[in-house]
């Protein structure tokens, strides 16, 4: 009798400690290095930042809180477009973008605003916006760094990812990575 409980726990332990490293070592590497392999650029992580300065491409809006793009609050605001709430956020960030766009005419300040620039992503992490919400903001970027709009479409239209697999998604373009680009071409 007891020589059977000694076997039967040791067939247990030894397969909580084979399925361990199955399920718990061996298939979550077989996943990541399958998404490198398969993913166009993959994120390794990357998260929006709370940039405001009108000399840089803005991200979407972040709904985390306290404080914006802050991964341990990750979530939506879940308001319904009836909401009050949701209305004023949009108007407060819209006379944003206006006021940064001020004095650069009748550029992008007279075209309508991209929706993913007003609204929050559905994480509140997201780094990355569409491409119309990039191209929107390239005149107030190229008037206030000294460049010509053609410069820095080019920056963008370099930096549009393409739909995952070719179908998943929507094109887009990571804002960290575009706003690091324009550093470095600010410094050239």
């Amino acid at each position: 009798m007891k020589q059977d409980l000694v076997a039967s726990l040791r067939a247990a332990l030894v397969a909580l400690l084979a399925f361990t490293i199955l399920l718990g070592v061996a298939y979550p590497a077989l996943v990541q290095v399958l998404a490198l392999g398969i993913g166009a650029k993959p994120a390794l992580g990357l998260v929006g930042q709370a940039i405001d300065d009108p000399r840089y491409f803005w991200s979407r809006p972040s709904a985390t809180g306290p404080a914006p793009y802050t991964a341990m609050t990750s979530s939506g605001t879940n308001l319904a477009p009836s909401n009050p709430a949701l209305h004023e956020a949009i108007v407060a960030r819209t006379g944003a973008i206006h006021a940064a766009d001020a004095g650069g005419g009748a550029g992008a300040a007279a075209a309508a605003i991209p929706t993913d620039l007003v609204t929050s992503s559905a994480s509140g992490l997201d780094p990355h916006i569409s491409p119309e919400a990039a191209y929107y903001q390239v005149p107030r970027i190229a008037r206030l760094r000294g460049f010509p709009e053609e410069r820095i479409r080019a920056l963008v239209a370099a930096h549009v990812e393409p739909r995952t697999l070719g179908i998943l998604g929507d094109p887009r373009v990571n804002v960290v990575a575009l706003d690091r680009a324009l550093d470095a071409l600010a410094r050239r």
